[in-house]
């Protein structure tokens, strides 16, 4: 077995970290967005494709298209990440959303790829703009909002989460790049406030750095086109002003009131939505940025906001110009441009305003050159409230939403715990210690499998190891909590009692066919006794098993999957036998063989069960008490382990002991342990003592 390991972990080292990359080319594009749309040119610094639709002569851009896994590589449950094709609308709606591939072991081979294909048409329609969370299935229905909830898929809410996180923090990225909002600061509310006025005048203001005056001169000019075809086209002197530009944020009362009037800050304020922004640009001079075909209630070609170095999108608000204006501000074209809250934007940190201007050179088909200038802005962050609600993370959710079960569950393992770690107490009690078992069984089959959805699998481990060559995330395993919430006391137990604790008390399949195993003797089956040459040889069968599948997905081979299909939990508990024909058909003949030999799945080849057994050698006690006399002469306990963990010699094979407390019970039971029984009749008393494990 040891050698086993060390030529996985070997094989590990050699492995390369492969670059996770979109898989669709132009050609794969045309097939998803065949005509009248159009694919155009792929954006030379991201993996975005503008769809194209003709519109009255003219193509406009109908749609954004990316792959998920280019912007938010989120492993799912198989360890790599699902590969969502986007196609988002200029305004932030989802026009399209398509599963290109996908990992998620409940839906391959299991519930199909059906109910995620369903699952994913409902971001069509949707806004990347809205949180969206995955609820219950059909928990729409109770009323919430159905542009902000979509229904998860039973059975697979964990799955269902991390698609659901891929698609929107792929989109955000996207909308953040190409869209304009969602810059910098999604989530985050900024409030000017609205006490404090202090009336000042457009001197003081400037004086101030409350409005910002920026000048471009001909020699800036010069100095932004020196070296390309079109320079030297300034008219008049180096220091002769093109644009004087006045810059103001208007939401602040100081401000706003001061330039453009009370009433008419109070009507702009009421137009704004809650959090949205207005920023007063006027400007005077020969040339005008806003450029001699502006559209009101348009966005401005030549005027840019940006924060942090990404662009924020800023429309014209289309008011009431007549009136407007204080003294001392420039007198030429103007605007207020609105950026609303979903942008991202933050007007108490630093932000920049930049115009562009364009010069031609030629006649018939002339050549363009184009150039930004630009100017910072910059308020006292006392003239804001800040709030940005502390969501945490997207997989807090699904902690928030299955708090119930965790509890539950915590309060389980607080029950047991002081059981098997009392030996004298319950466990020493057979009357009241197996009406104990068999509830805790029911419990775990019942509430922690069927229920929870929370049956352990090696597809864990398949996920862990794709995730060290691949993603280096292990982020998947925060999206299903009952799971990880078992996994780390089954983890935990193993350093104070083995593998047991799971494989016999936490296991719902396990539990299953414990209780399957109480049909035999009403039905007449007597069990097979396995000989010890052959139970040796057939034990070592998972643990090659264990191998195979962690290699195979080591080297991210699609047979780890298949192999993995060795477990039946996926059938028999996470899809409840609803499932094709010859996985049912497995999993009852699984069920069919414990009837005649006692757990032969667990024993011989469940690679999760070698998996904790291999793990289960970091135990630091020999917890299960014995007697000099066990072994020689009694052999009671070896005859009474259905597992056959106790060898000849009295010593227990913790690797194969599924903690199910009998041969602690014998021993502790002065009329079942036979040297207690004769120590008895003889006057004496049978000491504990400890006996090394095999």
């Amino acid at each position: 077995m040891t050698i086993w390991l060390r030529i996985l972990a070997f094989a590990g080292c050699l492995l390369a970290t492969p670059a996770l990359a979109g898989l669709l080319d132009r050609a794969g594009m045309e097939k998803h967005f065949p005509p009248p749309l159009v694919v155009g040119e792929k954006d030379p610094a991201l993996p975005i494709w503008p769809i194209l639709k003709q519109q009255a002569g003219s193509y406009e851009v109908f749609a954004y298209a990316f792959e998920s896994v280019d912007f938010a590589p989120i492993p799912g449950f198989g360890g790599t990440p699902p590969d969502i094709l986007v196609a988002l609308a200029p305004d932030g709606t989802f026009r399209d959303a398509r599963v290109l591939s996908h990992h998620e072991p409940v839906f391959l081979e299991g519930l199909g790829e059906a109910p995620l294909f369903a699952f994913v048409e409902q971001y069509v329609g949707l806004s990347a703009k809205r949180s969206i969370r995955v609820g219950r299935p059909n928990a729409r229905a109770g009323g919430a909002p159905p542009q902000t909830v979509v229904d998860g898929v039973s059975m697979a809410t964990a799955s269902t989460r991390v698609i659901n996180e891929s698609i929107l923090a792929a989109s955000l990225a996207v909308a953040r790049r190409k869209l304009g909002f969602g810059a910098s600061n999604a989530g985050l509310k900024v409030e000017a406030r609205q006490d404090g006025f202090t009336p000042l005048s457009v001197a003081e203001l400037e004086e101030r750095g409350w409005l910002k005056r920026f000048r471009l001169t001909n020699a800036q000019a010069e100095a932004g086109f020196a070296g390309t075809s079109v320079a030297g086209q300034s008219e008049g002197p180096p220091d002769a002003v093109l644009a004087d530009l006045a810059i103001a944020y208007l939401n602040v009362p100081s401000i706003g009131r001061n330039l453009i009037g009370e009433a008419a800050h109070g009507r702009l304020m009421r137009e704004l939505g809650p959090g949205d922004h207005a920023v007063l640009v006027v400007s005077s001079g020969p040339w005008n940025p806003l450029g001699e075909d502006f559209v009101l209630g348009s966005i401005p070609d030549g005027i840019a906001v940006t924060q942090n170095g990404l662009s924020v999108t800023a429309r014209d608000m289309a008011i009431e110009r007549r009136g407007l204006g204080a003294p001392g501000l420039p007198e030429g074209p103007w605007t207020i441009l609105k950026i609303v809250q979903e942008a991202g934007f933050d007007p108490s940190a630093p932000w920049n305003l930049s115009v562009r201007m364009t010069r031609e050179r030629g006649q018939i088909f002339p050549e363009k050159v184009s150039h930004e200038f630009g100017t910072g802005y910059a308020l006292p962050a006392d003239l804001f409230i800040r709030e940005k609600p502390d969501e945490g993370p997207s997989w807090i959710d699904s902690w928030r939403a299955r708090g119930v079960e965790l509890g539950v569950i915590a309060a389980a393992f607080g029950l047991l715990v002081p059981v098997l770690v009392r030996q004298r107490g319950l466990v020493a009690d057979t009357k009241r210690f197996t009406p104990f078992r068999l509830a805790f069984l029911a419990f775990t089959l019942l509430f922690i499998g069927w229920y929870a959805q929370a049956q352990l699998s090696i597809v864990t481990l398949i996920g862990l190891v794709r995730a060290a060559v691949t993603t280096h995330d292990l982020g998947f395993l925060l999206y299903d909590p009952p799971s990880l919430l078992i996994w780390a006391f089954a983890l935990a137990s193993l350093v104070v009692w083995g593998r047991g604790t799971f494989c016999g008390w936490l296991c719902p399949f396990g539990a299953l066919q414990e209780f399957v195993a109480l049909l035999a003797r009403p039905l007449g089956i007597r069990q097979v006794a396995v000989g010890p040459r052959l139970d040796r040889a057939l034990r070592t069968l998972k643990y090659g098993v264990l191998a195979a599948i962690l290699i195979a997905a080591a080297f991210a081979s699609p047979l780890a999957d298949s192999v993995a299909e060795v477990e039946p939990f996926k059938t028999a508990i996470t899809l409840y036998f609803v499932r094709s024909l010859p996985f049912v058909l497995y999993a009852a003949a699984l069920l069919a063989l414990n009837l005649f030999v006692y757990k032969g799945f667990c024993r011989y080849l469940c690679p999760l069960g070698a998996s904790l057994a291999l793990l289960g050698r970091v135990r630091l006690f020999d917890w299960i008490p014995r007697r000099a006399e066990c072994g020689s002469p009694c052999q009671l306990c070896k005859v009474r382990c259905r597992y056959g963990a106790i060898a000849p010699s009295g010593k227990v094979d913790y690797a194969e002991c599924f903690q199910c407390m009998d041969c602690v019970t014998i021993v502790h039971d002065p009329r079942q342990c036979v040297p207690q029984v004769l120590a008895a009749k003889r006057g004496r008393r049978v000491p504990l003592q400890p006996l090394a494990a095999e």
